[in-house]
């Protein structure tokens, strides 16, 4: 999972750095930016989502949002997703959450090692 985290971390970058010249890019920047942070956590330092109390609590607060945007922001058809702003929105924001739902699985599977570990001492 640490080679799916980091590469999901450096697709999600590079979507945050291409949103310069978007009119709202630093929202956007921010929206793709979360992700590749929480992705990079779980690539490099998945420790830190095992042990913390606080970091699954403000792991679910991203994915609620991330959830909750893309039932928002989903295309009524996708056929004209090319020319229509909002549709890409969309399918941006569903990009995140999925992005979001493999940390998820990377916390729950680093819980369960550190579960295994402990119950071994």
């Amino acid at each position: 999972m640490r080679w799916v985290n980091g590469l999901l971390c450096v697709l999600m970058a590079l979507f945050a750095v291409v949103q310069y010249n978007d009119p709202d890019g630093l929202l956007w920047f921010l929206i793709y930016a979360i992700p590749a942070a929480w992705a990079a956590i779980a690539a490099f330092r998945p420790d830190l989502l095992g042990s913390s109390r606080l970091a699954p609590t403000i792991y679910g607060l991203c994915l609620f949002v991330a959830i909750a945007g893309t039932v928002y922001f989903w295309p009524s058809e996708i056929t004209t997703w090319w020319d229509n702003e909002l549709v890409r929105e969309g399918l941006g924001v569903s990009i995140v959450t999925v992005v979001l739902l493999i940390v998820g699985l990377s916390l729950v599977q680093e819980r369960r090692r550190r579960s295994v570990r402990a119950a071994r001492l």
